[in-house]
Formats: C-alpha cells, sequence, structure tokens
C-alpha cells in the first residue's frame, strides 16, 4: 500500500525536491486515514532508501513529529524514549511545543529522539515553513555526522484537508510535523559545475587499468577523436584492492575557441557601452571634485571675509562706545580735580567707577574676541611678582571689609621676586578670580596662595570627584568645631596642607635645582556658596552662569572664566577648580614664566610698584593669634620687611613672651618692639593685664611698652577700638601699608628713592614746555587729552580734523609730538600719519643734499605720532605701526597709559634717576 501510493506521488511530483514533498504528502495521508502505524521507522528506512537515486543532492531525509507539551508524557511513554536536545544531547527543556524526530533515513539514524526545536537554525527553518506552505533552507552550516558543508531543506506536513488558499493560522493550526532533508553543498556546486560547462555533450568512459599497458573499456564508447582532449581523468574504487579502474571524460565535440564571444558584434557592442560609461562616469566625477573645490574656495573666501567684517565691526563697536565713555571718564577726572563737597566728590567717584566697570566688559568682550582669532599677544618684561599681588588684593580691600571676611596673599619663599612676563594679562587672570571668590563669599575668608607648581599639592588637570567634587555633603570639623584654614570655616578643597606655610617661613624649602622656566601653582579658595553640582560642567563656557535667571543675587556676565581659562593656557599652564555647594570653591591656574635677573624697578616705564623700605629690618615683635594658616599670613608680610616675629596663641602667652619666661628680664635688643594682636583674640572683660599696662603706659608710667597694633577686618572694629589701641589697621594686609603704618607708629625715617618719585612729577618733567598737537573730530575728547596734557606742563594745540594736522606739520614745525584720532571723517588717522610721514621724507632727502654740500651734520624729520584710538583690537594696531605712527593710547587713556607712551617717545626725554 504505501509503495504503490509512494509510486504514485513519484510519478506526481518528480524527484529530489518534489520527492521530499511526495514523502510529506504521503505521511500526511495517512495521518488523515487514522493509519499513523501504517508507517513505522523500518518502513520509512527501507522506502527512503530504496528511492535515494530520486534525490542526488540529499544525504538523507527525516520525519519529525509536531507535539505539545501536555502530550509530551504519553509521547515519550508511547515512543519508550525520552526526547533530547540537538547539541547538549540532554533531556529537553519543557517549551511549550517540540519536534521530535520518530523517522529518519539510515543515513541520518543519529538524528533520532532529537527535538528539532531546540536548534536555533532548524527552530527558524520550521517556523518559517509552516507559516509560507513553503520549502524553505537554513543558512550553511557543518552536517551532523559530515565534514561538509550543508543546508536544510524543511516541509511542513499539513493535514489534507487544508484548502489551497490557507490563511497563515490555518496554516499553523493544521500542521501535523515537519519533513527535512540535508543538501550537500559540495555536490551540490559539482552538479551545478557539470551543467555551467556548457551546452554540448559531456562522454563519460571507464576503464580497467590494472594493466596499464592494455586498458579494457568496462564503459562508454570504444572508439574516439583523438582530436577532442580529455576534460577529467579520475581513478575509481569499486571495493576490490587488486583491481584499478579509471574514469575519463572528455567533449563529444570539439569545444569553440574561449576567445569566440568577443568577436561577436553583441559582445563588442556590450564592451564599447561600458567603456563608454566608465569614461562618463569618470569625467562627471572630476566635474563634481571640480565643483566642490570651488564651493570650498568660495566658502573660505566669505569666512575670511566674514573674519574681517567681525573685527571691523568690534573695531567700530569699541570706538562707538569708548569715545563717549572717554568724555565721560575724563570730566569726571576734572570734576575730581576741583572743589567739592563730600557728597559732590562721593557722587563724582561713584559715577567715575561704574565707567570704569563699564569699560572693563568691553575690554573682556574685546578680548574674547581677540582670543577666538588667535590674535592676542602676551608681552615679556620684568615684574615684581609680591608686588602685583598685593596690587589685586588692594582692589578688593574696600568690599572685604565691607563684608567682614579675611582677605589675604600668601607667596611661598622659594618663588622668585622678579619674573619675565605679562604682568597685565597675569593680573587680569587674578583679578577675574579673586573678584568672583569676593563677589560670592559672605563669610569667612578669600584666601591667594603662590607656589611653584612641584611643590604644589594641588594639580590643575586633575579630574574632581566625589567628596572633593560637593557630592558628600558630610563635614567633618576638628577640635573646637574650626578649621585649619584661613578664617576656621571648612574649605572646598581638604588637599591643601596649610602646614607648607609654616614650613616655607621657617626656611624649610626644598632643594631644587633653578633652571631659567618656573612654573607657578596660584590658588583662590573662599568659603563661599559654592558652584551647584549641575552647573560645574559649564563653569569656563562664554557667557555662561550657574544662575543665569532673572532673580539672580549675582551680577556679571559669565565671560570672565572663560577668559581666565584661555589666558593662563597661552601662558603654558591650565585651570581648574574643586567647589562643594555651601561650603565653597577653591580655584587653582598654573602659568609658565621665566626668572629674571633684573630688577623689576630698573624698568621706570614698566614698573608695577614701589620697593618696599629697609629702615624696619631687625626690628622684632609678637604676633598674638591662634590661627596658624593667618599667622603665617602676618608673618609673611612682616618678614618681607626684615622684621623677626614670634607667634604666640592667646594673650598670657603673649605677656610671657614680652617679659621674659619664668620671670627673666629681656635685653634691650631683643625686646619687641611692637605687639600685633587679632581682633578675635582680644577679650577687653578679661586681659586685665594688658589693658592695665597699656593704660600705664599712656599715663608714662610704663614708657618702654611696646607697641600695640590691634588687626581687624572691618572698618566699624577700627574705629571701636581706636582709642585703645596704638594704631588699629584694617585688613587685607600689604607690605607697604604696614610699612606705612608702622613709619607713622615709630616716627621711623624712611628715604625716598629717586627710582620710585610719584609719577605726576616724573611725567611733568617730561612734558612740561613741549608743544603737543592734539587731532580728534570729537570736542569732548580734544577737551580731555588737551586737559590730561596741560596737567603736566605740556603747551597743547588742537585740531579737528586730519587737513588741519597735515598743514600745520609742514616740515619745519614746532611740535614735539602728536596725538592723533585714528577714525575720523575726510581724513582719518591713518591716511594723515601717511601722509605726514612722505612728507618728512621728502624734507629729510631735500635737507641731506643742502647739508651735504655744507658738510653739516643731518639729523632726520621725525615727529612722534601716538594714535588716541577707541579701538584696541590687535588689527588696528598692527595698522597704526604700518602706517608709520610710533605706538597708541586707548581711550580713556589714564595716567599709566600716559606714563608709558611719553616716557619712551617724547624727543628728549630722560629718566628721572639720571
Amino acid at each position: 500500500m504505501c509503495e504503490e501510493r509512494a509510486r504514485m506521488l513519484q510519478e506526481q511530483f518528480g524527484v529530489t525536491v518534489n520527492h521530499v514533498h511526495a514523502l510529506a504528502i504521503l505521511i500526511s495521508t495517512f495521518h488523515y486515514e487514522k493509519q499513523p502505524s501504517a508507517i513505522d521507522q523500518e518502513t520509512f528506512a527501507k522506502y527512503t532508501g530504496r528511492t535515494s537515486f530520486e534525490r542526488p543532492l540529499l544525504n538523507g531525509v527525516a520525519y519529525a513529529q509536531r507535539l505539545f507539551h501536555h502530550e509530551r508524557e504519553m509521547f515519550e511513554r508511547q515512543q519508550g524514549w525520552t526526547m533530547i536536545t540537538m547539541k547538549e544531547r540532554m533531556p529537553a527543556p519543557r517549551q511549550d511545543e517540540y519536534a521530535p524526530v520518530v523517522f529518519s533515513q539510515d543515513t541520518l539514524k543519529y538524528l533520532a529522539k532529537i527535538d528539532m526545536m531546540s536548534g536555533e537554525p532548524d527552530r527558524e527553518n520550521i517556523l518559517r515553513a509552516r507559516t509560507t506552505g513553503k520549502a524553505v533552507l537554513t543558512n550553511p552550516f557543518r552536517l551532523l555526522g559530515s565534514t561538509h558543508l550543508g543546508v536544510v531543506l524543511t516541509f511542513a506536513v499539513y493535514r489534507p484537508d487544508l484548502p489551497d488558499d490557507a490563511s497563515v493560522e490555518q496554516r499553523v493550526e493544521a500542521t501535523i510535523g515537519y519533513l527535512g532533508g540535508g543538501l550537500d553543498v559540495e555536490s551540490l556546486v559539482e552538479n551545478l559545475l557539470s551543467k555551467l560547462a556548457g551546452n554540448q555533450d559531456i562522454v563519460v568512459n571507464v576503464y580497467d587499468v590494472t594493466n596499464a599497458s592494455e586498458a579494457m573499456v568496462l564503459y562508454g564508447p570504444s572508439s574516439l577523436d583523438d582530436h577532442v582532449p580529455l576534460l577529467h581523468v579520475s581513478m575509481l574504487d569499486f571495493g576490490d584492492p587488486f583491481r584499478k579502474h579509471e574514469m575519463r571524460c572528455r567533449y563529444r565535440e570539439k569545444p569553440p575557441l574561449p576567445w569566440s564571444a568577443i568577436t561577436n558584434p553583441l559582445g563588442m557592442f556590450v564592451i564599447w557601452m561600458l567603456l563608454g560609461y566608465i569614461i562618463c562616469a569618470a569625467w562627471s566625477r572630476y566635474e563634481q571634485v571640480t565643483e566642490d573645490c570651488r564651493k570650498m574656495e568660495e566658502l573660505k573666501t566669505q569666512a575670511e571675509a566674514a573674519d574681517i567684517a567681525k573685527s571691523q565691526f568690534l573695531a567700530t563697536v569699541s570706538h562707538e562706545i569708548r569715545t563717549p565713555m572717554n568724555g565721560v571718564l575724563g570730566m569726571l577726572d576734572m570734576l575730581l580735580g576741583t572743589d567739592l563737597t563730600m557728597t559732590q566728590k562721593d557722587y563724582a567717584q561713584t559715577a567715575q567707577m561704574c565707567g570704569r566697570a563699564l569699560i572693563t566688559l568691553i575690554n573682556d568682550v574685546l578680548d574674547r574676541a581677540k582670543i577666538e582669532a588667535g590674535k592676542l599677544e602676551l608681552e615679556a618684561v620684568p615684574f615684581d611678582l609680591r608686588s602685583l599681588m598685593d596690587d589685586v588684593i588692594s582692589l578688593f580691600s574696600s568690599k572685604s571689609r565691607e563684608k567682614c571676611i579675611e582677605l589675604a596673599v600668601f607667596v611661598c619663599d622659594d618663588v622668585p621676586k622678579v619674573v619675565l612676563g605679562d604682568p597685565w594679562r597675569f593680573r587680569q587672570i587674578l583679578t577675574n578670580l579673586v573678584g568672583n571668590a569676593v563677589k560670592f563669599t559672605e563669610r569667612g575668608h578669600v584666601f591667594v596662595r603662590v607656589c611653584l607648581a612641584e611643590n604644589s599639592n594641588v594639580e590643575t588637570n586633575q579630574a574632581v570627584h566625589g567628596t572633593m567634587n560637593g557630592k558628600d555633603g558630610k563635614v567633618e570639623s576638628i577640635a573646637n568645631g574650626a578649621f585649619n584654614t584661613l578664617s576656621g570655616y571648612e574649605a572646598a578643597d581638604r588637599r591643601n596642607n596649610w602646614e607648607s606655610l609654616l614650613d616655607d617661613l621657617d626656611g624649610e624649602t626644598s632643594n631644587q635645582t633653578e633652571s631659567d622656566r618656573v612654573t607657578l601653582a596660584i590658588s583662590i579658595e573662599d568659603t563661599g556658596v559654592g558652584i551647584p553640582l549641575k552647573a560645574q560642567d559649564r563653569v569656563f563656557t562664554p557667557f555662561m552662569q550657574a544662575d543665569s535667571s532673572t532673580s539672580r543675587n549675582y551680577g556679571g556676565t559669565g565671560i570672565g572664566l572663560s577668559i581666565s581659562k584661555c589666558l593662563a593656557e597661552l601662558m603654558g599652564g591650565q585651570i581648574s577648580f574643586t567647589s562643594r555647594p555651601f561650603v565653597g570653591s577653591t580655584f587653582t591656574f598654573t602659568s609658565t614664566l621665566k626668572r629674571s635677573y633684573k630688577d623689576a624697578s630698573a624698568d621706570s616705564s614698566r614698573s608695577l610698584s614701589d620697593a618696599l623700605p629697609t629702615a624696619f629690618k631687625g626690628m622684632k615683635a609678637i604676633l598674638i593669634d591662634g590661627r596658624p594658616v593667618r599667622s603665617a599670613v602676618t608673618r609673611y608680610h612682616l618678614k618681607r620687611l626684615g622684621i623677626i616675629v614670634q607667634v604666640v596663641s592667646n594673650m598670657s602667652a603673649g605677656l610671657k613672651a614680652l617679659s621674659g619666661q619664668n620671670g627673666a628680664t629681656i635685653s634691650s635688643r631683643e625686646k619687641a618692639t611692637m605687639i600685633f594682636i587679632e581682633s578675635d583674640f582680644w577679650r577687653p572683660e578679661t586681659d586685665v593685664q594688658l589693658l592695665n599696662g597699656l593704660c600705664g603706659r599712656k599715663n608714662g608710667q610704663l614708657p618702654d611698652v611696646p607697641k600695640v597694633v590691634l588687626l581687624v577686618t572691618s572698618q566699624a572694629d577700627k574705629d571701636k577700638y581706636g582709642s585703645i589701641f596704638d594704631i588699629v589697621m584694617c585688613k587685607p594686609l600689604r607690605a607697604s601699608t604696614i610699612a606705612s603704618c608702622i613709619q607713622q607708629l615709630l616716627k621711623v625715617e624712611v628715604p625716598e628713592r629717586k627710582e620710585n618719585q610719584n609719577r605726576p612729577s616724573f611725567l611733568r618733567s617730561l612734558l612740561v614746555g613741549k608743544n603737543i598737537l592734539v587731532v580728534d573730530d570729537n570736542k569732548v575728547n580734544l577737551r580731555v587729552a588737551a586737559a590730561a596734557l596741560k596737567k603736566y606742563g605740556a603747551k597743547v594745540h588742537c585740531v579737528e580734523s586730519g587737513n588741519d594736522a597735515i598743514s600745520l606739520l609742514q616740515p619745519p614745525h614746532s611740535f614735539d609730538a602728536c596725538f592723533m584720532d585714528v577714525q575720523m571723517p575726510e581724513m582719518d588717522g591713518f591716511q594723515a600719519t601717511r601722509q605726514i610721514r612722505l612728507m618728512e621724507k621728502k624734507a629729510n632727502e631735500e635737507r641731506k643734499k643742502k647739508l651735504a654740500l655744507e658738510g653739516s651734520t643731518f639729523v632726520e624729520y621725525h615727529l612722534p605720532v601716538l594714535a588716541m584710538t577707541a579701538d584696541v583690537i590687535q588689527a588696528t594696531y598692527d595698522e597704526c605701526i604700518k602706517s608709520g605712527m610710533d605706538g597708541y593710547v586707548s581711550k580713556p587713556f589714564d595716567e599709566e597709559q600716559l606714563y608709558q607712551a611719553v616716557s619712551r617717545l617724547v624727543v628728549g626725554a630722560t629718566d628721572p634717576a639720571d
């Protein structure tokens, strides 16, 4: 019955793949007729073995039954075995559906009992086959039990009553099993290659070559055309070790020449079409690349034009804002030089302060633009680092006194006194950072420390994490609830080891080799509000603030830190910070400078501060302060004046140090001249002994008692204790202010150094009697410039256009210098200067010829021309030099700028030290 139905299906469906489909229909029919027992493993194996020649590409077929979980127990009991997985060969795990192999050809009998749903490729094949109703192939893989690569062909076996137009759900529901076969890829490829060999017939001969000289033909024609070459020769093994057999394959006819297709007109046409296409594609690509290059050039030109337009825009904006500000500040300066009441003077000073703040903001914006354009250049001049630090601190002294916060600076001993660099840019970084610290600090302190980077325990390229970044809100306190900081409040960066300050003052500095370059590490520590965690990533972003809402408590533009970062990088350093909300922040930056072996005060035109007096060297003082860091700062400033300081922690210890230990007397040579007392360690109600001593000294009973100085942080404390102490000194401390107070207190004669005479006198000596021409189209600016120059004794003549200036400067003339505005109508300052230089050149040539005949000494005409410009960007400076100017003074110019420009360029100027 099985064999008859199989033959019928075989005739209907053909061979190979169709034969596998026939097997599927056969199995389906038996299930439908309720005769599954008619097929068993033996019958399936015999039938598939006998019909295997009809499936030459398959190495075997197998049938897997569809089985649900609730049927598993009964199925395994009926079969007498347990389903196993494909890879591990372990009992199949629980799942909704299985596909155990129940029938297989003898060549695939190793697949028996295997759940085909346990293998991922077969599972996917099964699911696709039953939903599509078509044969499905897996990806190639190595067949089980074989070394060949192969694929599995899978058919879903449905119930015979499934309609032809069944839906996916109907097919899945009607599925009863799966029939699959393995395709040997290598055999498949060989078969395909034989078919692709051509349309000619291939003749196959089999020979017995046991006797090589007399080969016997076993299969194929006996006579062959000798002109047809052999195509393939291979040995055959029929299982007889004593006989040798050989198979020879060749074409029945001589094959055509392989290049005949090329000579075919159609082939030639295709080839020429391909060549034409390649040439057209190459030309199109060439045109595209050319067009892209042209567009890139246009974009480059546009970018350069935009950069020029940006520079011109900044120059125009700067000029238009600075020009009226020059008049405002100049007139205010003139107003402050008149007799004013205290109220009027306060109003004028407030307006002047606001105007200077606006100029600072303009300078910041211009600096940012110059940095982005890569046109910011740094100077290299010697300057006194410690004096510069004192000057920066003094800028914020009034603000710190208003808030009653400690503001101090400390420079380690191993830092060189004079360094070579750009002091104005260095000051700009410090001013930004210290200004922010003071602005955001309401209690505690702001502490600036400078040391060598190799001796610093804080690295600027660090990544701050954890508690260092404020993520741990716990605050650890030390004894008495105070911290070892300047004010006793906790600081954000716990790594700062302030014990090094004491070691530094005691002379315990590290041994280091002196090199020309030094890298400084400057830290600015505050106990302010700190920076919120969510805002710390954008701290150095231009125009970004931690609190950018309209209701923010603190003003500012958010540009200062970004400029400071760029300047620090230009100086060969880096900048970073550590911040903890509600604790404070510590900003640290490094800067690489050069050692300078020239005294900064020697260059009178560049000196930033005066030298300290030496009259106090060898004096002794007692400092009463229980905070180590703060006492180290005070010792640092006194040590700069040559004063030897003994530090004690309380009043009783101070009295013992004053009178001698255990009642012993101290010689007058070793006796302290002054006593410095910190205000928070002075208790009038308890320090009765010292108070009585002060009263006795004032009554003349104890004339040798040293002078007592009280150190306070606010003006209110100064007024409160002024009647008790010899002098009350308001912090922040500076060496120069301490020297001034001691000089006043002890009546010490301090000789004035010639090179440090006041600057107005020096300017007067340079400008008195000089004829100076001022050219500006703005009458207010003319009045301001003329008033500033007349203040120092110059004779000033003013004109309002470049043409007027040229008519007055025809050689020979009587002017010693010319201050020329840059932007003027009709003829700007650049054009006027070029015209002046041309006139001078022509006059010099004529004089040279005339004096050469007379044998006289020739001195060229060259009038110093200084640009008065409200535009201070690099492009304008370059244009000034190119047009023949000798320098420039930016509006509004002050005494410092006038001092620097005039001292170098006015004809006949001499140093007052000479």
